[in-house]
């Protein structure tokens, strides 16, 4: 074969340092179709970007000449920067994520569950949500490791 095709699509999660309330619905929007941006610009299709005060959920698809953790630390990087200059000066994204492969038979699932976090986070907290992911993805952590 002499052509390299992929489609992986990505579900990655990671909240605001310490979970600080940043995003703001004021802001929200704004950050969201930022991060957007951001993928769009390393060639890493967003499908959905969204999430709740203290946390973001990125559905992308990701480029087949990237690994995660590159992409995960271009957006943080960039998006910070610019979230120091429009939301606050002390912004930060906690050093952590997560990033969850998604069947596209799946993928209805994962928007409609992004669509919805501010009425989901009504009942639950960015923690529980995190370790259910967790749980559900087959992911070993360790809880002195995952917080910061």
């Amino acid at each position: 074969m002499s052509q390299s095709l992929s489609r992986v699509l990505v579900h990655l999660v990671f909240s605001t340092k310490n979970r600080e309330p940043f995003l703001a619905p004021d802001v929200r929007d704004r950050m969201f179709a930022y991060l957007g941006g951001i993928l769009s610009a390393i060639n890493c299709t967003p499908v959905l970007v969204g999430g709740v005060a203290d946390h973001v959920h990125a559905l992308f698809v990701l480029a087949k000449t990237l690994a995660v953790s590159r992409v995960v630390e271009e957006v943080k990087k960039e998006s910070s920067k610019w979230a120091k200059q429009h939301i606050h000066p002390a912004f930060y994204w906690q050093s952590g994520y997560a990033a969850f492969s998604v069947s596209p038979s799946n993928a209805d699932a994962v928007r409609e569950y992004i669509r919805t976090q501010e009425e989901h986070h009504r009942e639950r907290s960015f923690q529980d949500e995190f370790r259910e992911l967790l749980r559900r993805h087959g992911v070993e952590w360790d809880e002195a490791y995952v917080w910061d």
